[in-house]
């Protein structure tokens, strides 16, 4: 039998809906198995550094049922989400980093749930890998943890044994996808079912509120940022912003990606893309007058970007978030 791991992490404010969430789901899926005439796969436990842990001012308590150094071998740990004071919650957690890195290499899976990266990347494990996060903590993140390679956009990464997720409640389909990868497909189906959780997510782009990286001392790339948001409605070209600011194309490139882990024009398409969702959220413009309104002139190229940056077509978009313009 393999053994899980759920960590409960010191210090309040810390996202109890991952921890019983996971607990639910995974327990749910070791009866499916049992009812079905095959022996439970996971023992489970609720592990952390102490033996009680409050949630929301103490509206909640957990107990875990073991301390980490109660488990000397574990096949997989599930790190919940934390909360908003990152290095205040990585500080308090030192001694369970260092205990989720031993474990790694002892031959654990390892699985972080939204802002659960911050503590998994303090370990040095997600050094020169990919990982994703909530998109709303994705620029603390990048500062934070540089040698890491964030794609915010994903919903799920699985890389050597190391799961990552998106935010919020996107971490019931990163435990529908454990469920498929340790259980089988069948049991990952009747979990989804159970739950109502939607299978096969891929990205969590649709859900992204787009504000730009402004935690940067850069006052050259904060004026090109600014001058990009007030103006997305002409063509702007890469070369009239460099030669706006009086720098080199190049070293402008350089030094905007360094800031804002976007290129401009990564930045200029989803300045536009962000306000275009806005548009069509709340608007019943028409397709046509939305991309006209952001600087596009081109119906195809519009669309390209939109989906590039979304997911989804700009109709798709519009009929998911504003049921009057639909109806």
């Amino acid at each position: 039998m393999k053994h899980l791991t759920i960590v409960v992490p010191d210090g309040d404010g810390n996202n109890l809906s991952s921890i019983v969430g996971a607990y639910k789901i995974f327990s749910r899926a070791n009866a499916y198995w049992k009812q079905s005439g095959r022996n439970e796969l996971f023992t489970i436990d609720l592990a952390g550094i102490s033996n009680k842990v409050d949630f929301y001012n103490g509206l909640f308590t957990v107990t875990p049922n073991k301390e980490i150094q109660d488990i000397s071998k574990t096949d997989l740990i599930i790190i919940p989400s934390l909360n908003h004071n990152y290095e205040q919650a990585v500080k308090a957690n030192g001694q369970l980093i260092e205990w989720i890195e031993q474990q790694y290499k002892n031959g654990a899976e390892i699985a972080s749930i939204c802002t659960g990266a911050f503590l998994l990347a303090s370990s040095g494990l997600l050094d020169g890998r990919t990982c994703s996060t909530h998109w709303a903590a994705a620029d603390t993140f990048r500062i934070l943890f540089p040698k890491v390679d964030l794609q915010a956009d994903r919903l799920i990464t699985d890389e050597n044994g190391i799961y990552t997720n998106g935010g919020a409640y996107s971490f019931l389909n990163l435990v529908i996808y454990l469920v498929e990868k340790y259980f089988d497909r069948q049991t990952a189906i009747y979990c989804s079912k159970v739950f109502q959780i939607e299978m096969d997510r891929e990205s969590q782009s649709a859900f992204t509120i787009f504000t730009g990286q402004k935690q940067h001392g850069d006052e050259m790339v904060k004026e090109a940022q600014a001058y990009i948001e007030t103006n997305m409605q002409e063509k702007i070209s890469v070369e009239h912003l460099s030669a706006r600011f009086a720098v080199g194309r190049r070293n402008f490139d350089r030094r905007f990606i360094k800031a804002t882990g976007n290129t401009p024009v990564e930045y200029l398409q989803r300045v536009k893309i962000e306000s275009a969702k806005k548009a069509l959220e709340t608007s019943r413009k028409t397709i046509n007058e939305v991309m006209y309104e952001v600087g596009y002139a081109d119906v195809k190229a519009f669309r390209e970007v939109f989906r590039k940056v979304t997911g989804m077509s700009p109709l798709e978009y519009r009929r998911r978030y504003n049921k009057e313009a639909v109806v």
